[in-house]
């Protein structure tokens, strides 16, 4: 009995790299937003995260500060065409974007660019309720009877708009792309007719960054991260539109100022600035110390509904 050979297997490295800039969460990006910053694993890389960042820095000009490890991607198809397994580990980098004022670098796209559906910091988004949830109505309707009721339950877990957990983003985009209603689900010579509105990315790299972002909603429940991305010195207003940004949708705004003094995450710095429309807003800093403080313990940013 001839047993076949293994396939060789090529590590890939991916960077989902995440700013804030004008209120808004921005990815890093490549070819116009089609791809991560990624490149192989190299003999020459000490440390997987040492190659990450050399990928990065070689191919966007920006040094990752804050990084950890995402996600090991190791599904049986991602195939080269030379016929190698890709296992691609995955890194999370938070970071400020460096372009002086009024300007905007390049490669940076919204999260909502890829996914319009997350952002409900308006309310529940229009393409949410007159397209995606539609389209998925007639994915599950077109199933046999057993298969349309699993298909119900999980577009009712991922996607209820009465109670929207902005966690499952990953979930909800693994379920689109199940359905048929993504272009990455297309195979070649059978394209997606009509998909969803939201900007593919090539590979699965999208997925990729629904991973991320999935990663970064729930982290910043329990962990300061956000304060990675904020300036130096911000007022508490901006705090909390940095974190509806990244969550996707509205905070109780006492109920957010009450929890995140509580904590002592911030101090004053005893400046103000005028640059709020309005009256003049105190200027705060995070304490730094609150890192190891709350390395074991962990800290809480409130995602109270507003």
């Amino acid at each position: 009995m001839m047993v076949a050979e293994p396939r060789p297997v090529a590590v890939e490295l991916n960077a989902v790299l995440v700013a804030l800039i004008g209120d808004e969460p921005q990815v890093l990006t490549l070819e116009n937003g089609a791809l991560l910053p990624s490149g192989p694993f190299e003999s020459d890389h000490p440390t997987l995260q040492a190659g990450v960042r050399a990928w990065v820095e070689h191919q966007t000009h920006h040094p990752l500060g804050y990084v950890e490890q995402l996600y090991t991607f190791a599904d049986r198809y991602r195939e080269s065409t030379l016929g190698y397994r890709i296992v691609s580990i995955s890194y999370l980098g938070l970071t400020r974007e460096r372009a002086a004022a009024g300007q905007h670098e390049l490669g940076w796209q919204s999260f909502y660019r890829y996914f319009p559906w997350e952002d409900w910091r308006e309310g529940p988004p229009k393409i949410l309720t007159r397209t995606v949830l539609p389209r998925l109505k007639s994915w599950v309707e077109a199933a046999s009877d057993d298969a349309k009721r699993r298909r119900q339950q999980r577009v009712e877990g991922n996607f209820d708009v009465s109670s929207w957990n902005e966690e499952l983003a990953l979930q909800r985009y693994e379920l689109l792309y199940e359905a048929g209603l993504v272009p990455e689900a297309s195979r070649p010579r059978d394209a997606i007719v009509d998909p969803v509105p939201g900007e593919p990315m090539r590979y699965d790299h999208r997925r990729i960054l629904a991973t991320g972002i999935a990663r970064l909603r729930a982290k910043i429940k329990y962990r300061p991260v956000v304060f990675e991305l904020m300036p130096p010195d911000f007022t508490l207003g901006q705090l909390q539109r940095a974190v509806e940004a990244l969550a996707g949708r509205l905070l109780h705004k006492q109920n957010f100022r009450r929890l995140v003094e509580q904590q002592w995450l911030v101090e004053e710095t005893g400046a103000m600035t005028a640059d709020t429309g309005g009256r003049p807003a105190k200027l705060y800093r995070f304490r730094r110390e609150i890192v190891l403080e709350r390395a074991v313990a962990g800290s809480k940013l409130p995602l109270a509904r507003a």
